[in-house]
């Protein structure tokens, strides 16, 4: 009798945790979008400081190039503006972001490179942009081998600062911070005399309201920026998907209305749409 009763008692916990384990998986998902959509959410990489591409408003909406572009993305894959969850992911910190599967893709001015290619795979290139240096209205420099004995800043993670010590400038006093919004408040108060990084990102910093007027390009190509979208390496079904959503985005006109809708206030000269795969060195 006594066994009977534990018996019992016994198939009813198992009962009770098959429902509770079955109601679970309906309920959960994965965070990180590996479905479609369907209350999902999914997590998107992107910058939260960089104006016309990647910036974090102070009503905590977001806007920029990249932003629209993971939006426009994230349709294609079947997920509603509203079911995106937007992560701030740091130059220094994309690879890891992506191998820990923090985020399902990343669209935060990500250039493609050999050495991060093997850390993860990109889709795209979905803009072509060049370095440049951001500079005081009234500085009197005009190329990059200027900066040697000058003071050059730049944001962890980022090559561009390299690029100029290695190529250029190798005398250039290098200071390295976290955010490109450090960088121009040394540029602002004197500490730098330079800012480098993507023409596409400078002209962002150059059109804001309380920077108008204090700041301007070189105007100089010292590189080509191929933008890709990162995803965590061997996620060949989602590159996939994702270029197939970038060539859609060219062809119904979306990708220039927000070139414009980004850019076109600070008179950036854009280039055209880069093709799939085409990587211009």
């Amino acid at each position: 009798m006594k066994l009977r009763k534990v018996t019992a008692a016994s198939a009813a916990v198992i009962a009770l945790a098959f429902t509770a384990t079955a109601c679970g998986g309906d309920d959960g998902g994965d965070s990180n979008g590996s479905g479609s959509g369907g209350g999902e959410k999914i997590k998107i990489g992107i910058k939260y400081d960089q104006p016309g591409l990647g910036l974090k408003e102070p009503d905590g909406s977001f806007s920029g190039f990249d932003v629209d572009v993971a939006t426009y993305v994230a349709k294609e894959l079947g997920y509603d503006e509203n079911e995106i969850e937007w992560v701030e992911t740091k130059s220094a910190d994309r690879e890891n972001a992506l191998a820990r599967g923090d985020v399902k893709f990343i669209a935060a001015t990500y250039s493609i490179t050999d050495e991060r290619k093997e850390k993860v795979d990109f889709a795209g290139p979905y803009l072509l942009a060049h370095q440049d240096l951001l500079v005081k209205k009234d500085s009197d420099i005009t190329e990059a081998t200027d900066l040697n004995n000058k003071k050059l800043c730049s944001v962890v993670g980022s090559t561009s600062a390299q690029n100029v010590k290695k190529d250029f400038a190798p005398d250039a006093q290098l200071k390295q911070v976290g955010t490109y919004s450090e960088c121009l408040s040394a540029l602002q108060s004197g500490a730098v005399d330079a800012l480098t990084t993507d023409d596409s990102i400078l002209a962002g910093y150059a059109a804001q309201d309380q920077y108008k007027g204090q700041f301007k390009l070189a105007g100089l190509k010292l590189s080509n920026e191929n933008y890709g979208i990162g995803v965590k390496k061997g996620d060949t079904e989602t590159v996939n998907k994702i270029n197939a959503a970038l060539e859609k985005m060219v062809q119904d006109k979306a990708w220039e209305k927000a070139v414009q809708e980004n850019f076109g206030p600070a008179n950036y000269k854009n280039e055209p749409a880069p093709k799939i795969g085409q990587i211009v060195q």
